[in-house]
Formats: structure tokens, C-alpha cells, sequence
């Protein structure tokens, strides 16, 4: 056996140390379950035994002062943080200020509302992260676009509101209107 093939060997035996551990409560046999959040280890004598932990163990990153940095709304340092969902930038002077510091600065849009005529469509984004555009009146009106919305009107429908559409041809616009979706120059 050559030195390079011997750290591969002892990862191995290391991976199979894991697969059959023991539960630290009733000592039954740990298995690995798989649930809405993803895999976890979980204890066999489930439900005597409710002990689980997660396959793999983040590790926890302390909070990093930014030296020089002032919160806009409490003037306390920003600092690194780490989330549920990952490193952010926020107040030092968690939990008595909220302030996060978000990654770009959204244009506002200030396209108004075709349905209601009295809210304005904001940018959001969906629980996968995909961009949609919406009525600031929800609940109330429901209106909703997948697409950029362009303040102009349909030369067909007269729909007062357009779509920017990033096509292979270029940028197109397209009629707002579901039952016209009608292309624009």
C-alpha cells in the first residue's frame, strides 16, 4: 500500500465508525431517517427513544464586530453573523435592534397596480427564491406577475401594463393581460 492510499483508507474505516453508533439515552442502535428538513440520525427505539441529531454538524461561527461600521438605525457597530440561513450582516445590538444589512439595494418600482388602482407592484421573492411581483394591497388584490413589470399599454388589448421579457431576440415586451399576452417593440 502506497502513502497516497492510506489517508483514502482511514477516511473509510472512519466513515464506517459513524454508520453504527449508539444512542446516548437508551442505548439502542442509531439509524439514519430522512424528514422534510432533510437527513438525521435517529434513534431505533423510536417512539421510547425520541434522540436525534443532524448527519452533519455545522460549526458555529462566533460574531465578528465590523470595526468602523454604524447601524442607520441605532448607531451600535454591524456585525457577522451567522443565521439559520447562512451569514448576514446585522446590529451588534441584537435583540433590541432588527437591523440587517441586505446584500443589494432593490430599486423601487413605481409601477401602479393595474387591477386595484391603488397599491403599487413590489419585487418579492418566493420560498425558492424566484422573483415575482406583486400588489402592496395584498390581500385585498391579488394581482401578481412573473415578469419586470413596464409601465406602458398593450397596443391591442389597451391593458395599461407591460411585461420586459429577456427573449434570445432581445428584449421584448409583452401584454400584462393573460388572456392577450400580446408581444410589443
Amino acid at each position: 500500500m502506497s502513502k497516497s492510499d492510506k489517508p483514502l483508507f482511514s477516511h473509510h474505516e472512519h466513515a464506517l465508525e459513524k454508520e453504527y453508533q449508539v444512542c446516548p439515552e437508551c442505548g439502542s442502535e442509531l439509524t439514519i431517517k430522512h424528514g422534510k428538513s432533510g437527513s438525521f440520525f435517529g434513534c431505533a427505539n423510536y417512539p421510547n427513544c425520541q434522540y436525534t441529531r443532524p448527519v452533519v454538524e455545522h460549526e458555529r461561527v462566533e460574531d465578528k464586530v465590523l470595526p468602523g461600521s454604524e447601524c442607520p438605525k441605532c448607531q451600535h457597530n454591524l456585525a457577522v453573523k451567522q443565521g439559520r440561513y447562512g451569514m448576514f450582516i446585522g446590529c451588534s445590538n441584537f435583540p433590541q435592534c432588527d437591523y440587517i444589512e441586505h446584500d443589494e439595494a432593490q430599486a423601487e418600482l413605481e409601477v401602479a397596480c393595474p387591477s386595484c388602482k391603488k397599491g403599487q407592484l413590489k419585487e418579492k421573492n418566493n420560498r425558492f427564491g424566484k422573483k415575482f411581483y406583486a400588489c402592496d394591497c395584498y390581500p385585498k388584490c391579488k394581482f401578481v406577475v412573473n415578469h419586470q413589470p413596464v409601465e406602458g399599454e398593450c397596443q391591442q388589448c389597451g391593458f395599461p401594463l407591460l411585461l420586459k421579457r429577456n427573449m434570445a431576440a432581445g428584449v421584448k415586451y409583452q401584454c400584462a393581460n393573460k388572456k392577450c399576452s400580446a408581444m410589443q417593440k
